[in-house]
């Protein structure tokens, strides 16, 4: 329990983090890239303004290319912009012939590449987008459609790079986090596991304990009844006694299933096992009026142990029997799947909600329709299947899709 919640710790810690810093770092790229194409897009229609190239003659610092204002620190108005930029442009008739390729501002590109470009643009149909690292606007002049590429590869590399040294710095925050986090959450923890050690402790002690008085009274009143003869009051006595002991050594039971000792495991025949308990619930099955079947796949084994295994079966059927409806369906099932031993019980029920659901195995839980003396039992019966599970490593969980019935599944790996 205690190394569950701790790793729980860890992955809600680190899941948090994830998030953090995927909304930071995402945050921060999207509005990165949207000022790259916001730049890029700006000197483009610097271009398309003079149908492909920069305005000629000398620009003010401070002035744009169309004669307005620039705003002021803005770097695509300075008088420096003609000679940063490398673009090339094609210009092309309505059915896509090329007229004219203008390749003079740059080098990386020549005449038949550029018109291959210009023709996947033309036949993309899109007014604005990238052709590699080359932003492009598209544009209708008359008879003739214009297409100007702006080369932007040392941007696009520069935010690539960015996104390449976020995701490794994420990485080895993460990372540090985790071992920080594998440190210190022994610490947090550590509280929490004293008391629940020193609860079990307790547990395990105090029900030593009562184990003699209870010895005793249920002795004293045989004795009692041999001296008295048949009384009601005794056997209300006894009978109290023995709904103590039970009691008493349920909880033992659960305080040492939940220390997963290191107990012998053998391997065994499950299948039998399964067989065999299924037969000693026929009869009380039948006596409740109620129908028990079984689908258990023959000549299935695993490592374990037997008696605890053959417990948790019982408990399975014995919670069925008890909690089912009246002229109620039970059913067992044991199959291989995959890598895995699926072990289920499926029984009717007059309703389950999703609230009890996830209240099954807790210790003395019982629905409210279960709270009564014919029943009998503690609500320890689920959390000693559950510690049996757990002990060999495998999973328990409770479902009912409709609402009318309960299929409890034990699933342990091969």
């Amino acid at each position: 329990m205690i190394r569950t919640l701790r790793s729980k710790l860890i992955l809600a810690s680190m899941v948090s983090l994830l998030l953090v810093l995927t909304i930071i770092f995402g945050t921060v790229g999207i509005l990165n890239y949207r000022k790259i194409l916001a730049d890029a897009d700006s000197i483009l229609a610097i271009l398309q303004e003079n149908d492909g190239n920069f305005p000629d003659g000398k620009h003010p610092e401070g002035e744009s290319f169309s004669g307005e204002p620039a705003p002021k620190g803005n770097h695509l108005f300075s008088p420096e912009l003609p000679y940063e930029s490398r673009y090339f442009s094609t210009f092309l008739n309505s059915d896509g012939t090329v007229v004219s390729v203008n390749t003079g501002k740059i080098a990386a590109v020549d005449t038949e590449t550029a018109i291959e470009y210009a023709q996947s643009v033309f036949a993309e149909g899109k007014t604005r987008g990238f052709v590699g690292d080359y932003r492009y606007i598209r544009y209708a002049a008359g008879d003739e459609v214009h297409i100007i590429f702006l080369d932007y590869g040392r941007e696009m590399r520069s935010f690539r790079t960015f996104l390449f040294t976020s995701a490794g710095v994420g990485v080895i925050g993460l990372l540090a986090v985790l071992l920080l986090l594998v440190v210190l959450s022994g610490r947090i923890v550590k509280p929490f596991s004293e008391n629940y050690e020193k609860q079990k402790q307790f547990i395990t002690d105090a029900g030593h304990e009562l184990k003699t008085p209870l010895t005793i009274i249920d002795a004293d009143a045989e004795v009692l009844e041999m001296d008295l003869g048949e009384n009601e009051w005794l056997q209300d006595i006894q009978n109290q006694t023995k709904r103590l002991a039970q009691l008493t050594n349920s909880l033992i039971q659960l305080s040492r299933m939940e220390e997963q000792p290191q107990t012998e495991k053998i391997e065994f025949p499950i299948s039998d096992v399964a067989e065999e308990t299924l037969e000693t619930f026929q009869a009380l099955a039948k006596t409740h009026n109620k129908t028990l079947s079984g689908q258990i796949e023959p000549m299935l084994s695993m490592t374990g142990d037997e008696k605890a295994i053959q417990q948790l079966i019982s408990i399975l059927l014995d919670n069925a029997v008890k909690y089912s409806n009246a002229d109620g369906k039970i059913e067992l099932a044991l199959k291989k799947q995959k890598n895995t031993l699926q072990l289920s019980v499926w029984n009717t029920a007059d309703e389950i909600s999703r609230e009890e659901l996830a209240h099954l195995f807790d210790r003395f839980y019982r629905a409210d329709k279960s709270r009564n003396s014919k029943t009998g039992g503690y609500g320890l019966g689920l959390s000693i299947a559950s510690a049996v599970v757990n002990s060999h490593k495998g999973k328990i969980t409770a479902s009912s899709p409709d609402g009318k019935s309960l299929r409890i599944v034990a699933t342990f790996p091969l």
